[in-house]
């Protein structure tokens, strides 16, 4: 099974950083990815990523507004990073766009 990891984090970390979580789930499963994806704002860090999540992922991407909590979880791996407003308008284009560069 594949497997699909974000972070999603903003300034405020809220309604954005939820919106764009949402919308990588979504289009992740739909690619046929199992999805994982933390969230870190006002409320702290909700769905926290573990290490063996990020070792085990196919695929991970970062929709980013801010420095997130905990980079050095993935020091040394391929992180594709994309503005909230991507991932939230365009999330399937971007899982798509991450597919063809890993050559998937």
């Amino acid at each position: 099974m594949k497997k699909l990891v974000g972070l999603c984090a903003c300034p405020m970390g809220l309604a954005h950083t939820f919106m764009a979580a949402e919308a990588i789930e979504q289009a992740g499963k739909k690619a046929g990815y199992e999805v994982k994806v933390e969230t870190q704002g006002a409320d702290g860090v909700q769905n926290e990523l573990t290490r063996e999540d990020i070792l085990g992922a196919t695929m991970i991407i970062h929709a980013v507004a801010i420095t997130p909590e905990g980079m050095e979880r993935f020091e040394g791996l391929e992180v594709y990073e994309v503005e909230l407003q991507e991932a939230i308008k365009n999330a399937d284009g971007v899982i798509k766009e991450i597919e063809e560069d890993l050559g998937l």
